[in-house]
């Protein structure tokens, strides 16, 4: 189904394939550092995207999709809508196994369904997402494992944390479980791939900015190198 985007205004042409940070200003530093000539493919609603050329002379847009599932949703059913084809969400999510450390690369093998926006979809108990995709940004990560998605970043129920560990996730996050819900719905390839940015629940550990501007470059770069040779796009 082909609608025209309601929130996406493209000011340049959308690439086949994508990187999918949340944070607009990730969006931006990504740009710069993986693209040439980036130009900006979105500003409005502060959803930033670009488009520039990557390494292998083919073009990346790299398009910032907002805080929490809703709004990741949304912008990953409009890419599609204008001719999306695979792409990694390169985001931060924080520890629940404690062999996790602040700026180590976690790839999502699936996902817990733990929200509102993937469960409004259809997902099931739990979502994956490209196989080829995946496994190639497994290899490229610290920890590849099964990570949790929820809607609440500051959740009031101090059990929720142990029982997603009892369910094997060893990391949670916003918005896996809704962008990889839309991939499988539109078939778009996709894949997960975060950088921790904070410690285990309770322990108040979070990464400073300079280490996370670091892990954030290496967090693109690793997703990148991924979706080249899983021939992404």
């Amino acid at each position: 189904m082909q609608r025209r985007p309601r929130h996406i205004h493209p000011t340049a042409a959308l690439a086949p394939r994508a990187l999918l940070p949340g944070d607009p200003g990730r969006a931006l530093l990504l740009a710069q550092a993986l693209t040439d000539g980036p130009r900006m493919f979105n500003h409005n609603r502060g959803l930033w995207g670009y488009t520039g050329e990557a390494v292998d002379g083919e073009p990346l847009t790299i398009m910032s999709h907002g805080l929490g599932g809703p709004s990741a949703a949304i912008v990953v059913e409009e890419l599609c809508d204008l001719g999306l084809e695979a792409f990694v969400r390169v985001g931060t999510c924080g520890a629940l196994d404690p062999q996790l450390h602040l700026g180590d690369l976690v790839a999502a093998t699936a996902v817990i369904a733990a929200d509102g926006t993937s469960r409004a979809l259809g997902a099931g108990d739990t979502v994956s997402g490209d196989e080829a995709i995946t496994s190639e940004l497994v290899s490229r990560a610290d920890h590849g494992g099964l990570v949790v998605s929820t809607d609440l970043f500051y959740d009031p129920d101090p059990a929720r944390p142990a029982a997603w560990r009892t369910a094997g996730a060893i990391a949670v996050e916003m918005e896996a479980a809704s962008v990889l819900s839309v991939a499988e719905r539109r078939g778009v390839r996709a894949g997960c791939l975060f950088a921790v940015s904070d410690g285990e629940p309770g322990a108040g550990a979070r990464i400073d900015d300079d280490a996370l501007e670091a892990v954030s470059l290496r967090l693109g770069r690793a997703a990148l190198d991924a979706l080249l040779a899983a021939g992404g796009g």
